[in-house]
């Protein structure tokens, strides 16, 4: 399987349907999981913490919606057996912790509403443990046999995130250099630059004031290191928020 590094919108993202469609046809693309591991900016936790493996409520992290955003369903299977094949790779390294009664975000609910509709597919969100790059640049190893098993690594934010200039009629100059620069970056598998981004890429304190949405894309990179880069969806959302996502393999 390769992994992916998706930008997951926000629940208004559930009414383009222009948007809804090229997850969906990203889906088609791949062979069907065996399960979807799903590490979303959403969730942040050390140490590193497994989210339920049976379906529990969703979690409606955003706030201020019209009601019809926080009465969405999504009850994909747990997925336990991933679970455990995730204890086993990372507890000799680092601690990892249950957190059995926490569902799904929205960084993870709302992609694979588009990408697997019928809700078919066993998911087990896993947190992040750090910001650090180089710590998800390491998990994304870590977790990388899980694609020889028929696993869906996805990593779920945004390249640029900026929730106070990011809104406009225009895409800012500061979110063209540092989209652009990434995806250089990417194609040219300069890992250390990634991994050094916060210093070498142009407009990264625009972009990301914070950068919780960026790193689960350093993730997907560990976990496909080397492979083939694609950007299936790409464009700009809002003005300063770039849709690009990322397949790895």
């Amino acid at each position: 399987m390769p992994a992916l590094f998706l930008a997951h919108g926000a629940p208004p993202l559930l009414d383009d349907a222009g948007w809804l469609g090229e997850l969906n046809a990203l889906a088609n693309t791949l062979p069907k999981p065996t399960s979807v591991l799903m590490l979303s900016a959403h969730w942040e936790t050390k140490p590193i913490a497994l989210g339920a493996t049976q379906t529990v409520p969703l979690v409606y992290d955003f706030y201020g919606f019209p009601q019809r955003y926080y009465d969405v369903k999504y009850p994909a299977p747990g997925a336990p057996q991933l679970a455990e094949r995730v204890l086993h790779l990372l507890e000799p390294k680092q601690p990892v912790t249950s957190e059995p009664e926490r569902g799904l975000d929205h960084g993870a609910f709302v992609p694979l509403l588009a990408m697997y509709p019928k809700a078919d597919v066993p998911v087990l969100q896993v947190s992040l443990p750090s910001l650090n790059a180089s710590d998800l640049f390491e998990l994304g190893k870590q977790l990388a046999p899980l694609r020889d098993e028929g696993v869906l690594i996805i990593g779920s934010g945004f390249i640029t995130h900026n929730l106070r200039a990011g809104f406009g009629d225009k895409t800012p100059q500061w979110a063209q250099d540092f989209d652009g620069w990434t995806a250089k970056a990417l194609e040219k598998h300069d890992v250390d630059a990634l991994l050094d981004y916060r210093a070498r890429a142009p407009g990264v304190r625009e972009s990301l004031p914070t950068h919780e949405h960026f790193v689960p894309l350093l993730a997907a990179v560990g976990a496909a290191a080397g492979d083939r880069v694609s950007f299936p969806i790409t464009g700009w959302w809002f003005g300063g928020f770039t849709r690009r996502s990322v397949q790895l393999g």
